[in-house]
């Protein structure tokens, strides 16, 4: 396979996980965790006595793909990812939390481009790290604000979402060190 065709075919692979990143979220919500509060989202502990609503481990992952996404694809194709990604969100979301979700997803992924962009080039990791947690954070007090009024839960969305992008570095530095050996440039 030609370096052009691995980079297409890598970006059209993250750019499909990254649109299935919603609503596997929407689901975990409703059905995976240690404990499900009846007429409320399953939890995952995230941290010694701090949970978060299971949907929040994908989020932190759609962060990172949209990474590779831009990376494999080009700006054009993350900002398309986005406002795509806002379209599902808004389409899949609970009708009580649509515009909480729906803007969570738009300012988190756009706060992520912003970050990314400028760094990605030449700092290839720190892009992915800063970007996801600027991303996370906003995604965080952005939902729960809108959703609740109050950011009673911010720890753990934080967290829950933050272990996604830790966890996913290890296979950035694996990305890179074999973009870099076989040539495969950036988009």
């Amino acid at each position: 396979m030609t370096p052009d065709r691995q980079r297409l075919t890598e970006g059209a692979i993250a750019l499909a996980l990254f649109g299935l990143t919603i609503p596997v979220a929407n689901w975990m919500i409703g059905n995976v965790g240690t404990a499900c509060v009846p007429n409320g989202p399953c939890i995952v502990p995230v941290w010694p006595g701090i949970v978060a609503p299971s949907g929040v481990l994908m989020v932190g992952l759609a962060l990172v793909l949209r990474d590779i996404v831009q990376r494999r694809l080009g700006a054009l194709a993350g900002l398309g990812a986005i406002a795509v990604g806002t379209l599902i969100s808004a389409l899949l979301a609970p009708a009580a939390i649509v515009t909480a979700s729906a803007a969570a997803f738009l300012l988190s992924e756009l706060a992520d481009f912003a970050v990314y962009t400028p760094l990605q080039r030449r700092r290839f990791l720190t892009a992915v790290f800063a970007s996801g947690v600027v991303g996370l954070v906003v995604d965080s007090v952005v939902f729960l604000h809108l959703a609740f009024g109050n950011l009673d839960f911010l720890a753990g969305q934080i967290i829950g979402k933050a272990w996604m992008v830790l966890f996913a570095l290890p296979l950035m530095i694996l990305l890179r060190r074999r973009d870099e050996r076989l040539g495969l440039v950036a988009a």
